[in-house]
């Protein structure tokens, strides 16, 4: 969300510009904070077409195109930090601040042995928990990271491959003609060079084109 104009943007803002473009309706973003209420959105009806990850645990509630990008996940450390590396993170003692119901949370479930997750409710509350020191780390997409590294002085982002995830258009369960008619827009968003517009437009990093269907 833009902190002058109020509007918003990113990569999921152009493409649902385009499609109620072709479709010929008015374009209506939904915003929220945190993923549990996305995904209660899709069976309330208060959305029709979200930009999310894809994850199996997501396909009972909806039903996904192909993916349009492929999102990184990294770490941002704070000042001072002697965590340089992922042998540095999964230590007894170390704690990770990760956005509840996440997909960059449910990674660190997967894979994390060691080191404490701590699940905040908001992507402020985790950049929070780092400021105040109850977190050694947090842990979300690459882009996420690094725009709040620029937010919080001294803070820096590790380098190296540390997980990602797949984005797709998702489409509540029990619309067969929607989703047929998202996944070729995706494709020819893809083929088309908007979703790499899209993801220059908004200065992300960590994050790349899916390849063709």
């Amino acid at each position: 969300k833009d902190p002058v104009s109020g509007e918003f943007k990113g990569p999921a803002v152009d493409l649902g510009k385009e499609l109620a473009r072709r479709l010929g309706v008015q374009f209506e973003p939904v915003a929220y904070t945190s993923l549990p209420p996305v995904l209660a959105g899709a069976k309330s009806g208060e959305w029709d077409i979200a930009m999310i990850g894809v994850s199996s645990e997501r396909e009972l509630l909806v039903d996904f195109t192909a993916p349009y990008m492929t999102v990184e996940f990294g770490y941002l450390v704070p000042g001072g930090s002697s965590i340089g590396r992922f042998t540095d993170i999964d230590k007894p003692g170390i704690r990770i601040a990760v956005l509840e119901g996440s997909s960059p949370g449910a990674h660190l479930s997967r894979t994390i042995r060691h080191a404490t997750l701590i699940r905040v409710p908001t992507f402020a509350a985790m950049v929070e928990a780092l400021v105040a020191g109850r977190a050694d780390a947090i842990y979300g997409t690459k882009a996420g990271m690094l725009s709040q590294a620029a937010k919080v002085p001294g803070s820096r982002v590790l380098e190296g491959p540390f997980g990602g995830e797949e984005t797709a258009l998702a489409v509540p369960k029990g619309r067969r003609p929607s989703v047929a008619y998202v996944s070729r827009f995706v494709e020819e968003s893809k083929s088309g060079g908007l979703v790499q517009t899209a993801i220059e437009r908004a200065g992300l990093r960590g994050v790349v084109v899916a390849p063709p269907k």
